[in-house]
């Protein structure tokens, strides 16, 4: 069996500027709209290249994906997934379970996906990407895993944690 990545993404910044909007409904701040497609380069160049994206059907986390697909080499189906809009650990885990990739990006909100990645880190895992995701894990935040096993056997403590990449650390 191949072995597989699992990248997370927590959407960019979005922006708070229209009160009156619904949290479901909030674009990407200019901060957000700079930094998608700068970790969607990153995931380019590091050869991390999704052949299956789920995407929390929220507008900021929509227009993420937009923005990072763009800067990939070539098309990556797409699934707009509901259960993961401000979505708990275990059903992140739920949907990712149901997955058919070799490399798959979820790209979400916290505090749920800061849980998943903590929770789902096991044996092997680099200890100090831990400390940094445990620290923060902000807008535009990109954890990189790796495990041997099918999606369907996936549960929390079973795979590698080996990357995080934050805008910040692209300049």
């Amino acid at each position: 069996m191949p072995l597989k990545q699992l990248l997370i993404l927590r959407h960019a910044k979005s922006s708070w500027d229209d009160s009156a909007r619904a949290d479901f409904d909030r674009p990407l701040a200019p901060r957000g709209l700079k930094t998608a497609p700068l970790i969607g380069r990153e995931i380019a160049l590091r050869g991390w290249l999704p052949d299956l994206a789920l995407v929390s059907p929220a507008l900021r986390t929509r227009d993420t994906w937009r923005l990072v697909a763009a800067e990939l080499p070539g098309p990556t189906p797409a699934q707009f997934a509901e259960e993961l809009y401000e979505a708990a650990p275990a059903a992140i885990l739920a949907r990712v379970r149901q997955a058919r990739a070799t490399c798959l990006l979820v790209i979400g909100h916290n505090p749920g996906l800061q849980h998943f990645a903590l929770r789902l880190a096991g044996p092997g895992s680099d200890e100090s990407v831990f400390k940094k995701i445990e620290t923060k894990f902000p807008t535009a935040a990109l954890a990189r895993f790796t495990l041997d096993e099918d999606w369907a056997n996936l549960d929390f403590g079973g795979a590698r944690l080996t990357h995080c990449v934050r805008p910040k650390d692209l300049g």
